[in-house]
Formats: structure tokens, sequence, C-alpha cells
């Protein structure tokens, strides 16, 4: 190696020790010394590899069952020093300089969510020494050479031996070391904060004083909302669950648009609402069609004949497996930008390959967002709130009319319900036998989200006599129920809380229309 002269000690401290042993024995061959901690050094020695143990270098033992192993004035010395300005202390206190650090922590991400480590346990993986290394050395990036990802280890071997290593590579090193420990202690930070948020009944600590936000490019996008906005698409580091259109796998299709994950985002947060078979096709930020069976190919066909015109170059999202008769009639019945799908059969796929550009995402296994921040973009601001992830519990919804819904309205209402969530506001959702039949969606005042929906299933020749009507938010007043009760809606599902409400229920008495109140809301923005 041409430039031993100025490479000659490292520091290996690692918890994932995979390769650890390659580029250790690389290290060797290059003549440069190795350090280590206790775990790291005996992988190393019981694989026959010099190294010096860093306890025997500092004459100081692990101690307080291995708090403390490189917090050590030689360690921190050797990594901190100026080449010249500190010879002298150096050579008073037998300090020898280390040029390279390998450095990876304690999995914390994978410890707090293993189930029976308890609080306890997961606070003492905290890994204090290695961030504490990474970042001496990222500090002094001119004389020491920080690794965090070992795949970056053989292109440094190589830069040092083609004397190409500057200060330019040395510095990206540094600050990939800085992000790396910026992101483990925001990943460390969320736990405390969701500890001490989720254990106390005072909702007022649920927000932080502060947010910093760590995410990572997953890819870069054709365009934005328009085609002369440049967009790339991130997702937060560390995910630890799949699921979402963040962690969902492209298998076929032309790259993804803003709008396609946006839209994506939509029908699969939507479709994960129901346990049955479930179809949703969401059309620019909105559920177009919605249904709800004992057969994937049912939901299918019923959401998409509930709006066929919206459908068109909509976004399809299943809540189980996408078998090949499924497949075969999506392609032989609309044009469709993306299907997302848990899993699909071999079958299915060969069939969707005929229409290449079908953007085909797969998930992996679905679960609710339970708990978590919602967060919305201002110009200089952020706009942050808790999911609404509500779990519909009807028992808790009380019928205020004098009829009382039938086993079948209870059952649509509770359909039309978890639609009208993902509906933009004002929104208007009507559904008959767990299909939705008209929407509503984004008008500025509800009587025209519902002459919307009014016009939609004219349009469609759909039969709405003993449908269910759900609204967002409560009826300012009567001329709603009027005109859902005009086309043959016969029960109706809505939060309550109108300064009217006993003009809207009187109303409802007179078309002999159920009404349930949930008193909660669901508006969308």
């Amino acid at each position: 190696m041409s430039s031993n002269n100025l490479i000659k000690n490292a520091l290996i401290s690692v918890s994932d020790k995979t390769n650890i042993l390659e580029i250790a024995t690389v290290l060797i061959k290059n003549k440069i010394n190795l350090f280590s901690t206790g775990g790291t050094s005996q992988v190393l020695k019981k694989n026959n590899i010099l190294v010096t143990e860093i306890s025997d270098y500092t004459k100081f033992p692990e101690i307080m069952d291995g708090r403390i192993k490189t917090l050590h004035p030689k360690i921190m010395g050797g990594i901190l020093r100026r080449k010249d300005k500190d010879k002298k202390i150096m050579k008073l206190y037998d300090i020898h300089p280390i040029d390279i650090v390998i450095v990876n922590f304690y999995p914390f991400e994978k410890i707090k969510n293993t189930k029976k480590n308890n609080i306890d346990d997961i606070i003492n993986s905290i890994d204090i020494g290695g961030p504490t290394l990474v970042r001496a050395s990222a500090k002094n990036y001119k004389n020491v050479i920080v690794i965090v990802d070992l795949f970056d280890f053989q292109s440094v071997i190589n830069s040092i031996n083609n004397n190409t290593m500057n200060i330019e590579k040395r510095f990206n090193l540094a600050s990939k070391a800085f992000e790396y420990t910026s992101s483990y202690e925001k990943i460390i930070s969320q736990y405390f904060v969701k500890k001490s948020t989720f254990n106390k009944k005072n909702k007022n600590n649920f927000f932080p004083k502060e947010i910093n936000f760590s995410f990572i490019k997953k890819q870069n996008l054709r365009y934005g909302e328009n085609h002369h906005q440049k967009a790339s698409f991130y997702i937060e580091k560390n995910i630890s669950k799949s699921g979402t259109i963040s962690t969902a796998h492209q298998i076929q299709g032309k790259t993804l648009s803003y709008n396609n994950i946006a839209d994506s985002d939509i029908a699969l947060e939507c479709v994960k609402e129901f346990s049955k078979p479930t179809c949703v096709i969401v059309k620019h930020g909105n559920p177009c069609g919605v249904a709800t069976s004992n057969y994937i190919l049912k939901s299918y066909l019923s959401a998409y004949h509930a709006d066929p015109i919206s459908a068109f170059g909509g976004i399809i999202a299943f809540n189980d497996i996408l078998d090949e008769k499924t497949a075969e009639k999506i392609i032989n019945q609309q044009f469709v930008e993306v299907i997302i799908v848990p899993e699909i059969t071999d079958l299915a796929l060969k069939i969707l390959k005929k229409k290449q550009n079908i953007r085909i995402l797969v998930t992996g296994k679905l679960e609710k967002n339970q708990i978590g921040l919602d967060l919305k973009k201002i110009t200089n601001g952020l706009l942050v709130q808790e999911y609404d992830s509500d779990n519909i519990d009807h028992k808790l919804w009380s019928v205020v009319t004098k009829r009382t819904p039938t086993k079948k309205e209870l059952k649509d209402s509770i359909f039309c319900w978890k639609v009208a969530k993902f509906v933009k506001s004002n929104a208007i959702v009507y559904g008959r036998n767990e299909v939705t039949i008209g929407i509503g969606a984004g008008q500025m005042s509800r009587i025209y989200s519902t002459k919307l929906a009014n016009i939609k299933i004219k349009d469609q020749g759909y039969n709405v006599v003993g449908a269910t009507m759900a609204s967002d938010a409560f009826f300012p007043f009567r001329d709603g129920i009027d005109s859902a009760a005009s086309v043959g809606i016969s029960c109706i599902i809505q939060p309550g809380g109108s300064i009217r409400d006993k003009e809207i229920i009187q109303a409802s008495d007179e078309h002999n229309i159920t009404m349930i109140f949930t008193n909660k809301r669901h508006f969308k923005h």
C-alpha cells in the first residue's frame, strides 16, 4: 500500500458483523493494525485474525456489563488528534492515531419491536459508545476515515490503494456518518415520545415542541402533479412493517408518478378498513367505487360498475390475493394505471404482463394504521395531527329517529361510514348491499355533494330505494335529507351536532328514513 505511512490503525466495533471477517482480512493484508471491542474481537480471534482488544490497549477493562468499552482518552485521543498540534501529547500518553473507524450500532429499531423485550431491555440496548466514536471520527474527517455502511468498505480500500482517498471522499463519508447518528437518535427519540405520550391520559403531551423528520429517497418520479414539476418519492427510514405504499414493491409497469402514489395511498388505506374481500377504485384523490363481498372478482365487478366512467384510468386496490380471473376481467374491461395487492398468483401476473404499462404494487400483509402522525405541508409551516384511525363500534352510535335500522341498513351504514372517511369533504356516500352506488365529493356545500351523488345514480340507472347514505359531517339544513329522500334513500348515517338537528330528525321521520348519529365526524381536506 503506497499510502501505508498514512493509514496505520483501524478500530472496528460492530453490532452487525456481516462480512466483518472479509473486511478484517483485507485490512490485515494492507498492513493495517486492528483494534476492536470485546464482541467483535472475539469473532476475529476465533478466525485467527490478529487484533488488539481495546481493553488491552487502554489497560482499562470493559466494565458495567459492557456499558463502558470505548469511552477512554486513548481511544478518543487517537480519533480526535490533530496531526500538527497533538504529537507531543500523544507521545506523552502513548496514544496511537486511529485512521479508520468502522462502526455500526445496536439495532434499536429491531429490539424495540420485539414483543418479549420490556422497556428496561429496550433502553439497555441504546448504543452510547458507537455514536460517540462515529461523531468524533466524522468531526475529524480530515484525519480519520469513518465507515458506517460496510458496503462502502471496498471502495475506501480501493481509494487508499490508488492514492485517491481525497478530502471530498472523506467528507462524504463523514456526512453519511452524521446522517446515520441522526437517524439513530431520531428512532430513539420517537420511542421515548410515544412512551411518554401513550402512557399518559393528557392528550396535550401528544405533540413534541419540535419535530424533526428523516426520510430517504426511494425513487425519482416521472414528474409532479403536472409535467413541468419535478418530483421524487421519499420514505421514512427504518420502516418496520409492511403493507403500505412506501414499503410496496413494484413488480411491473412504468415509473410511478406523483399522482399515482398519492392516489395509491388513499386506495390502499381505504381497502384496509375491510376484512372481507374488497376492491377500492380511486380517481383523483377520491374513491369512485368500493365494494365488499365474499369473492374478490365480485367485489371488483361491483366497484367498477359503481362508476365505470370515473374508474377509467383509476387506481385499483385489493385486500386479498389477486387471482387470474379477476386479472383477466380488469384488462378486458378498463384502462387502469395502478393495481395494488397484498399478494398475486403467478397466473394473474402472467395475464397482467399482456399490459406491460400497468403498474403492479405488491404490499405484503396489510395492517391498519392504529397510531401515528398525519402531516400536511403549508407555506413555511406544517400541520400535524393524529391519524384518523377510528375503530368503528356501532354499539356506541345512536338511532335518533322513530324507525330503527334493519340489519341490512346497519350493515350498509357501517360500510358507507368506512368509505366516507376517505372521500374529500364535503363527502356524501350512497351504498347498498356493501357497494357504493353514488359518491359526492369535495363540494363547497353538502347539498351539492348530495346532488352530485344523485346525478351519478341517475346516470347509472341505479335503483336507490332502500339504500343508505353516509355524510362525513352534520347536515346544516334539511335540504340534504329531502334530496336524499327524493331518490329513495331509507337510512342516513351522520355525526349529528347541528343546531338544526331537531329539524333534520323531523325531516327524516317525515320521509320514514332511519337516522344514525355516530357523534364523530370524518372530514378529509
